[in-house]
């Protein structure tokens, strides 16, 4: 990845596999940089490398249960040496010991060169924060500012998914580049500027990335995409892609203190983002910022520092060609603030975006043509990520944008553009159907919700405004996804769906991560070709929620049914879904915490019809010191930084916390006085972003 991986899973070698650039894929075909050209004898013998494919595992030995070899492996098939080269003398496969060892190869290995992969050196020695969960060696990515990502899924899975076709095998922007080709003058993305078509996306993807890579950015960045829905962030997350770095989108309404961590954390080679926010956000001394900003007679000159996308001359277009990183390589970087006091980052590979995440996506396509999604979510979120890298990069599909969220304004872009599938959160939904408008919206075949629980209200309020019941998504960007889109109309508090292999297999265990028979209550874990690589710069994330073998433990409670069906019971870690976007209780607790008139403070969510949760911070006044007003805990919040949309808006003040039967504050009796006796505050602005 990113080069060259610095390992495999045991039997991984003894699968076609897509490998890094140079080699042969699963399907055979080999690179165009792939070094010399093949000829007479050697080429015949070759072939075009199904025999190759053919030569897995099952052809080489019988393999016990677990996926080992019984025999001694085959020696690697001869490669014809260039002219004028000496062969160096053959390197020897060793049999990984039973306890992960892996020794080195004996005998001196002849090193491949690529000219096309060295645009800067990137490091692939194992990376020593990484949590590795598997006996076999971790393939491990390393960015030129020396954040390291490691594969905590094993080669061979990997490789046995994208055999099977779960996984494309190809990385994000040549996927794009076979529609481009295919249909070039079909719709990519609407939105307030009009109809860009495939061909008209893919010429401002190009001369993007021939502005990046003039700059030196490539395969070693992490470039952080920070721009409001509309084509210019989709040409970046593609511009990026092209270039084979690492995309990591922000979205745009976060704050600028949450921004400047995350670019921080991630060591961010470059910044795109509108010139409004530069000025915003304390950027990185290390990153470089970018601009979609067209250089126009009569424009503002831009800041000093500050460069445009459009600034590659036709000469660099024309010689600019694509990166094409491997397809196992990280492609993004999901942000999630979830249940934890600090945004997460989940870094996904171009396999898993455009494999296990398309996969669900494509379940869900209802009739015959391309894919026209209104996506009313950031582009940047867990949830908008399928927008480019699914509707446009993999499937093809037209992509409908709207610059913010407005229930009147979604119901006319459905009257207008006729989109075939609606994705929103339940909140937005909800909206809808409350809106007024009688909008046309019978081009709909899916509305898809996700982002938080699903009520009854809203799925009744849907059936009677668009004429079906939403199909309801559990997931996350932690890496676990099942949905009801089989009978959406069966809707039912809990129900999760029917799990899909080629997304994610579910299995529910126990405190020890023993499988659970059908029927028993336990927390649910996810494995499949959607899977991520592992967390970002947190070697405590892995270690909390990824277990051995790539499974992701997903801090759910839940249960299956004895024919599959997935139910989704509690949440094991604390969050508070509010329209769709998660809030972290800590963030508010911990600065709470701070405040000179409060001696204890615990956060829960109270149910509300409108947003489905709002947080509500319940706390003990200090002993003589005066109850704090709502009003003046919401200054103290905002003084200590914290974002607007994060502020509770519900307030409770109790004379002491109610502790439970083991000492700790019970949040359950909390939840009940919130919804008794919470006092709403009056802060219309806490709520306005999204």
């Amino acid at each position: 990845m990113g080069g060259r991986p610095s390992g495999a899973a045991a039997d991984g070698d003894r699968l076609p596999r897509a490998g890094p650039l140079g080699r042969r894929g699963a399907g055979g075909r080999a690179h165009a940089d792939d070094g010399h050209r093949r000829a007479g004898r050697a080429h015949r013998r070759r072939g075009d490398g199904r025999r190759a494919a053919r030569a897995g595992p099952h052809r080489r030995g019988r393999q016990r249960r677990d996926g080992a070899d019984r025999r001694r492996p085959a020696p690697a098939r001869r490669r014809p040496q260039p002219c004028g080269r000496r062969r160096a003398p053959r390197a020897r496969r060793v049999r990984p010991r039973r306890d992960g060892h892996r020794p080195g190869l004996r005998g001196p290995v002849r090193k491949r060169r690529h000219r096309l992969l060295q645009p800067r050196p990137v490091d692939l020695r194992p990376h020593q924060g990484a949590h590795v969960t598997t006996a076999a060696p971790t393939t491990v990515w390393t960015s030129g500012n020396g954040v390291a990502l490691a594969d905590l899924v094993p080669a061979a899975l990997r490789a046995e998914w994208t055999a099977r076709g779960a996984c494309p095998g190809r990385d994000l922007y040549t996927l794009f580049r076979e529609h481009a080709r295919d249909a070039p003058d079909r719709d990519a993305v609407v939105d307030g500027a009009g109809a860009l078509s495939y061909a008209d996306l893919d010429a401002s993807v190009r001369r993007a990335a021939a502005a990046l890579a003039g700059a030196g950015h490539g395969p070693a960045d992490i470039i952080a995409v920070l721009l409001p829905n509309g084509r210019d962030a989709v040409v970046a997350e593609l511009a990026v892609a092209a270039v084979g770095a690492v995309a990591l989108p922000i979205p745009h309404t976060r704050g600028p203190r949450d921004v400047a961590r995350l670019l921080d954390r991630s060591r961010a080679a470059a910044l795109l983002t509108v010139p409004g926010m530069i000025d915003a956000v304390d950027v990185p001394a290390r990153t470089r910022v970018w601009t979609p900003h067209r250089r126009t007679p009569g424009a503002a000159p831009l800041p000093d520092g500050v460069r445009s996308l459009d600034d590659a001359t036709a000469g660099a277009v024309r010689a600019w060609r694509p990166a094409r990183p491997d397809a196992e390589a990280p492609a993004r970087l999901l942000v999630s603030s979830g249940s934890e006091s600090e945004p997460k980052m989940v870094a996904y590979s171009h396999n898993a975006m455009a494999g296990g995440r398309a996969n669900y996506v494509r379940a869900l396509r209802r009739g015959h043509g391309p894919v026209r999604a209104l996506l009313l979510v950031s582009l940047a979120s867990s949830y908008g990520s399928l927008g480019t890298s699914v509707i446009v990069a993999r499937l093809g599909g037209t992509l409908v944008l709207l610059p913010r969220f407005d229930a009147a304004a979604a119901l006319r872009a459905v009257e207008l553009h006729r989109p075939t599938h609606l994705f929103g959160v339940p909140t937005m939904l909800w909206r809808m159907t409350e809106s007024g408008s009688g909008a046309d919206t019978s081009s709909l075949r899916a509305v898809v919700s996700s982002a938080g629980p699903v009520h009854g209200h809203v799925v009744e309020a849907c059936v009677r405004r668009f004429g079906m019941a939403p199909v309801n998504i559990y997931g996350s960007s932690d890496g676990v996804n099942c949905h009801t889109g089989r009978d959406p109309g069966a809707w039912e508090p809990g129900l999760a769906g029917v799990p899909d292999p080629n997304v994610a297999r579910i299995s529910v265990r126990d405190p020890d991560g023993r499988p659970l028979p059908p029927g028993e209550p336990g927390e649910i874990w996810a494995l499949g070709p959607m899977t991520p690589l592992c967390y970002v710069e947190a070697p405590d994330l892995d270690a909390r929620h990824r277990a051995p073998g790539g499974w992701v433990r997903s801090g759910d409670l839940g249960r299956l049914d004895p024919d599959g069906t997935l139910w989704v019971l509690d949440r094991l870690k604390r969050v508070v879904i509010r329209g769709g976007v998660g809030l972290s209780p800590a963030d508010v607790e911990r600065e709470l915490s701070a405040h000179p008139g409060i001696a204890d403070v615990q956060c829960v969510p109270v149910r509300d019809r409108d947003l489905g949760e709002r947080m509500c911070a319940c706390v003990a006044p200090r002993r003589g010191a005066p109850p704090p007003t709502p009003a003046d805990m919401l200054d103290h919040l905002r003084g200590r930084g914290l974002d607007k949309r994060r502020l509770p808006e519900r307030f409770l003040v109790l004379p002491e916390l109610p502790l439970g039967p083991t000492g700790k504050v019970c949040a359950a009796t909390l939840a009940r006085l919130a919804a008794e006796s919470a006092v709403p505050a009056d802060v219309a602005e806490a709520g306005s972003g999204r």
